[in-house]
């Protein structure tokens, strides 16, 4: 498929949350939610502990309630891919006192499953993004690539021959390789696995060619010299990999993507309590010592205003709702 019936990507996303920066709104001051909260506040993450999400979200709250001087608590309630949790969240009241920890499923999943509990846009009230990862394109050493532009046209000379493994249908890591599918015309087979681990470890026995994940699953493989990376979808190198070309700088242009580590309230939470949990949450994650373990861990420190939040939803939503509709995804 030609690159003109892909046109929004997430180089057009980047553009239009740019241009939704002015009209960001300014952070509230702690006065204008200064009896918020009255009680606990949860935060659900809507998978089961341990993955990124559940990382990210154990690494904020805590230095949320040591600020506030008030209780913020993780709860897990994970299942079909999120969507439990997060109707959950959709549906409670909304004073702030119930938030939900997301990742970038949460506007993958309105497209990719049959019926959702939520709608991504009306249901929610976005707080702000905290942490990105960035996906690495890798190879086993057997594969006679050494850069993106060779694996692209490896694969373009032997159409159905190389596959590549992904954490799983419907993950980021799986709609960014096809969207790469699609622009470029590749025959070039999924095979999903459970979970990141897996997949690598199916390309590091050889039994997959090429695969796609977030940094973590895969950082020791690449330094240790086991596994050969080919770029990072970011539009900056990361600090961990830095001698890993961004898939800018090698050439495959308009083809960013990171999967989402981001906080929100149910809708109609008030404004003051969004742009106070804001202002909270970025004061967070911009400290070094946050920024310094995000790195470690394979993640981007990052915050955006509610209003390029709620923006970015609205653009991904439908870049990655394109990306099922013409890669003939199947819906779950």
């Amino acid at each position: 498929m030609s690159r003109s019936k892909m046109p929004l990507t997430r180089r057009a996303a980047m553009s239009l949350l740019a241009g939704a920066a002015g009209a960001a709104l300014a952070p509230a001051s702690t006065s204008s939610a200064q009896d918020y909260p009255s009680r606990a506040v949860k935060i659900l993450v809507p998978f089961q502990p341990a993955g990124p999400n559940d990382i990210v979200t154990r690494l904020i709250v805590p230095k949320l309630s040591e600020n506030l001087g008030k209780t913020f608590f993780v709860e897990n309630q994970g299942g079909a891919g999120g969507n439990l949790g997060m109707g959950a969240v959709a549906r409670a009241t909304p004073d702030g006192l119930t938030l939900v920890s997301v990742s970038s499923t949460f506007v993958i999943n309105p497209s990719l499953y049959k019926s959702c509990p939520y709608d991504p846009v009306k249901d929610f009230a976005p707080i702000t993004i905290a942490a990105e990862s960035p996906h690495v394109y890798f190879v086993h050493p057997s594969v006679p690539a050494t850069s993106m532009k060779e694996l692209i046209e490896l694969i373009k000379q032997n159409p159905g021959k190389y596959s590549y493994a992904s954490p799983g249908a419907g993950t980021p890591a799986h709609l960014s390789t096809e969207r790469l599918k699609l622009t470029y015309g590749l025959e070039f087979t999924h095979i999903p696995f459970r979970g990141a681990g897996p997949a690598v470890q199916s390309v590091l026995g050889g039994h997959t060619p090429v695969g796609c994940a977030t940094i973590p699953p895969v950082y020791g493989l690449i330094k240790g010299g086991q596994l050969r990376p080919l770029v990072v979808t970011s539009f900056e190198r990361f600090a961990t990999i830095a001698e890993v070309p961004t898939i800018s700088e090698a050439g495959i242009k308009d083809q960013e993507g990171t999967t989402f580590m981001a906080f929100l309230a149910p809708a109609g939470t008030p404004k003051p309590i969004i742009d106070f949990l804001y202002a909270e949450i970025a004061r967070v994650v911009k400290s070094n010592e946050t920024k310094e373990r995000f790195t470690e861990l394979g993640f981007n420190a990052v915050v955006n205003t509610p209003a390029e939040f709620a923006k970015q939803i609205e653009v991904e939503v439908a870049m990655w709702a394109k990306v099922i509709r013409d890669a003939n995804i199947e819906r779950m």
